[in-house]
């Protein structure tokens, strides 16, 4: 995570303050779960870029979303964007389950996540954001040959 400068007066903070206000705000055990959490995220992305979006919603990405961080009174929820697409052999995925695109991981108070299955599920989603991304780059068609000019008997 790269330090942040400083901002003049009036400056929106960068993103990475903004989650470490958010967590510190948190002084429960929601604060502790999403710290850990994006502790784990960094530890398994080293190059993650964190985003402030939709109004205080943290967000990770790598070539895309990997997932956002809520909390809410009875869980810390994280959110994959494209978690349907996801390989899950550990089981972490708890929420979210109808839907065709987004799976999440609820969190309640004094549940454990297992760490190493974590991460492997961050580096998961960052192939497959990176494989998506390669797929929409196509190489662009190679050019057909000119047409040799028609003779005229002139």
């Amino acid at each position: 995570m790269k330090k942040a400068e400083a901002k003049a007066p009036g400056e929106a903070l960068p993103a990475s303050e903004l989650i470490t206000e958010k967590i510190a705000g948190l002084a429960d055990w929601r604060g502790a779960t999403l710290a850990r959490m994006r502790k784990l995220i960094h530890q398994a992305d080293a190059e993650v870029v964190e985003e402030w979006k939709w109004m205080g919603t943290p967000v990770w990405s790598h070539d895309g979303i990997i997932c956002t961080g809520e909390s809410y009174k009875s869980a810390v929820k994280l959110t994959f964007a494209k978690g349907a697409s996801l390989k899950d052999p550990a089981g972490l995925f708890n929420a979210s389950l109808d839907g065709n695109m987004r799976r999440a991981i609820d969190i309640h108070e004094g549940e454990e996540v297992d760490a190493a299955a974590f991460e492997a599920l961050i580096r998961e989603a960052v192939a497959f954001n990176g494989a998506s991304r390669q797929a929409k780059a196509k190489p662009a068609k190679p050019a057909k040959p000119a047409k040799p000019a028609k003779k005229t008997n002139a």
